[in-house]
């Protein structure tokens, strides 16, 4: 099956990952005009009002991009709609994506018929997001149009299964648009996840430490100085088991060798204040940070990622 055609002919095979509360308008700017497609939680334009704004940025900025450089036209934007229940700002924010005919939406936590054929009548695609085959057939019947694989190492909310697992079981029967979380944070990775049978990389705790995104200096810090050792998988935090920096629970006065279980009644993925609290004082991050080592700015980073896929790609294939 072709891609979609606004997923045909990027710069770089990337999808930069939706990070709640870090990711704004700036970044989304710098990623998508670097060749990566950019993208952000709808929930992270406080208050609903201000997400109408943070559209008009986006797509005002990358319109005075491509008129600039018509020879290097800006990657396609994404935003991250949680369609689960405790979800009450979904129908507002909907709205406001139809008013900007959002070209890609990222639906995570439930896959729904009705957000999906939403998005279709404006012309947008679906990716979803999930962490087992089972969950990604029933994206697809419910009229997704593509999916992203999120294996084991991927930062927040993360599955466990081997990337190797979960992309051979999905391409026994699925041969549309499929990207691949888990651990990615140089261009060798990107070329590998190609390699498994993913069009696409999904990388996000890369770009936490970078000059755009909206985290604290001491977050970006500790992704610079962490690597896979620092990160525990726990579902104390939100109810939903995923990856964080293990410094940030000890600052939170917690042993992070000895997480309590959660309490599955507190579940919370609205973005609420308690989940916006959970993920402001508790650092989501995933395994693939030991290749990260300085604070730079998205651009930087992306032709960083570039450098080292053509170079990948030389190496093992030959060009």
């Amino acid at each position: 099956m072709p891609l979609p055609p606004v997923l045909q002919n990027l710069p770089l095979p990337i999808i930069g990952s939706p990070l709640f509360i870090v990711s704004n308008p700036k970044l989304v700017i710098a990623q998508c005009t670097a060749g990566v497609v950019g993208s952000m939680p709808a929930l992270n334009a406080r208050p609903a009002e201000q997400l109408d704004e943070w559209l008009a940025e986006i797509t005002e900025g990358l319109a005075a991009w491509n008129k600039a450089n018509p020879d290097r036209p800006a990657a396609p934007f994404a935003i991250n709609q949680i369609v689960h229940k405790t979800n009450d700002r979904l129908e507002h924010d909907m709205v406001v994506c139809a008013k900007y005919k959002v070209p890609i939406v990222i639906t995570s936590l439930g896959a729904r018929t009705d957000i999906n054929d939403a998005v279709h009548a404006w012309g947008g695609v679906v990716l979803h997001d999930i962490i087992n085959n089972a969950f990604a057939r029933k994206a697809i019947e419910k009229g997704a149009d593509g999916l992203i694989a999120v294996a084991a190492g991927a930062g927040g909310h993360a599955g466990v299964k081997s990337p190797f697992a979960l992309i051979q079981e999905i391409r026994e029967w699925f041969d549309g648009p499929l990207a691949l979380s888990g651990s990615i944070a140089t261009g060798g990775a990107v070329l590998a996840a190609q390699a498994m049978g993913a069009d696409f990389a999904y990388i996000g705790s890369a770009f936490i430490a970078t000059d755009e995104a909206r985290a604290s200096e001491a977050y970006k810090q500790c992704i610079v100085d962490s690597n896979s050792d620092e990160i525990v998988y726990s579902s104390l935090f939100t109810g939903v088991h995923g990856n964080y920096l293990k410094p940030s629970i000890r600052n939170a006065g917690m042993d992070p060798d000895n997480l309590p279980e959660s309490d599955p009644s507190k579940m919370n993925f609205g973005g609420g204040d308690s989940a916006k609290k959970a993920w402001k004082d508790i650092w989501g991050c995933g395994q693939g940070i030991g290749a990260v080592k300085a604070v730079v700015p998205a651009r930087e980073m992306c032709e960083r990622l570039a450098r080292e896929y053509r170079e990948a790609r030389a190496r093992v294939c030959g060009g």
